[in-house]
């Protein structure tokens, strides 16, 4: 059995309150870690990570010499002996630090790829998680613990899989909770149109539109040698797609393949590159406001393109721009204003009340630009047919 990420937004903290560890176990780049930061955000707490694959023995708590002459103990007899003490990893010391100042807190230490770091490196860590302890230093009450791990042949349900890991000792199998993760297509689609600080979402919609024609290509089963389809490969395809979206066309033609298939591989890109082709409206907000001649009209050409295109691209494309560029300016505020009388009217109302959960609102109304307040004037007409 295994769990989506909805039901271990559930889980984890479940295991955490009960004082007990949560091993994640799932593929790489299925969500593990967001999973964990917004746990760690859902609960208000404070989050370390330590990502054990790129620790080395010692990294935790490296014996050091003594650094006052007070450590040092003269014998009559037996020579001089040295009281040597341990210097601990700057992650363990913020822990403890914040801690302090925050007892109330709850702390999550995130330690991930757990079992592909060494086998010294996980010995150093098993009084971590099994003791909650690291020679004399006692973490503090407020600190839970959360390990991930990817999947070895060992492990019920995984016995073909050929991750390259070291296989967890039976100490910590026996005193963590492994919570198998699973990939859910409605889970991801769900996070994926939320919408993020910027008021994008949190994928790019024509990836979003692809994955649910497509589910079976957010993880697909079949995995090849090289580059394969993840969730986390599809949101870097997502922050490229936005990243794109702001050149000229003749641009976006010119990457788009190359761009997407350094993420996706050869296969499932040119799937992905002909959905979007066919859905690319061919005006992006470069050609919108910056075209010659410079200023707030509208250049001819670009009415025409506009003009000839249908009504579900023209709004397509006056939402898009909400995104991707500066319509406050006086130049830019002009021309979205000229744009916006060539939508249909139920179009037009459409527009203003996505603007709704903008602040493009409020912005145009604080502005002093003269095209501004005409655009400004214009969203209120329409609001109040």
């Amino acid at each position: 059995m295994a769990l989506s990420f909805q039901q271990l937004l559930t889980a984890v903290p479940l295991i955490l309150n009960g004082g007990n560890v949560p091993t994640l176990v799932g593929e790489a780049g299925i969500g593990k870690t967001a999973l964990v930061v917004k746990i760690a955000s859902n609960m208000n707490a404070k989050l370390f990570t330590t990502v054990v694959s790129l620790s080395e023995k010692g990294d935790l708590a490296i014996p050091i010499p003594p650094m006052t002459e007070s450590a040092f103990l003269v014998t009559k007899n037996y020579g001089q002996l040295a009281d040597v003490k341990f210097g601990y990893t700057h992650t363990l010391i913020q822990i403890i630090q914040h801690a302090e100042s925050f007892p109330e807190r709850p702390i999550i230490w995130f330690l991930d790829e757990f079992n592909r770091g060494s086998q010294a490196v996980q010995a150093e860590l098993m009084n971590l998680v099994l003791q909650r302890q690291i020679n004399d230093i006692v973490l503090p009450s407020n600190v839970k613990l959360v390990l991930a791990e990817n999947p070895d042949d060992s492990m019920t349900g995984f016995e073909s899989s050929e991750y390259s890991v070291q296989i967890s000792d039976n100490a910590i199998k026996d005193r963590t909770t492994r919570l198998v993760m699973k990939v859910s297509v409605d889970d991801w689609l769900i996070w994926a149109n939320q919408k993020k600080a910027s008021n994008d979402s949190n994928i790019n919609p024509l990836v979003t539109s692809f994955i649910a024609e497509n589910p079976e290509l957010l993880y697909p089963e079949l995995r090849r040698i090289d580059l394969n389809p993840t969730p986390r490969a599809w949101q870097r395809v997502s922050d490229n797609l936005y990243q794109l979206q702001c050149l000229s066309q003749k641009n976006q033609d010119d990457l788009l393949f190359d761009i997407i298939s350094g993420d996706l591989g050869e296969a499932v890109s040119s799937q992905f590159v002909s959905f979007v082709r066919g859905k690319i409206t061919g005006l992006t907000a470069q050609d919108i406001f910056y075209s010659s001649p410079q200023g707030p009209k509208l250049p001819q050409n670009i009415q025409d393109q506009f003009q000839a295109m249908s009504e579900i691209q023209k709004l397509n494309i006056a939402e898009s721009l909400l995104s991707y560029a500066d319509i406050v300016s006086n130049s830019n505020a002009g021309r979205y204003s000229e744009l916006i009388t060539q939508l249909a009217l139920d179009s037009q109302y459409a527009l203003v009340k996505k603007m709704t959960s903008t602040s493009l609102l409020d912005q145009l109304y604080l502005s002093d630009n003269h095209y501004a307040n005409v655009l400004y004037q214009q969203i209120m007409d329409i609001a109040t047919r």
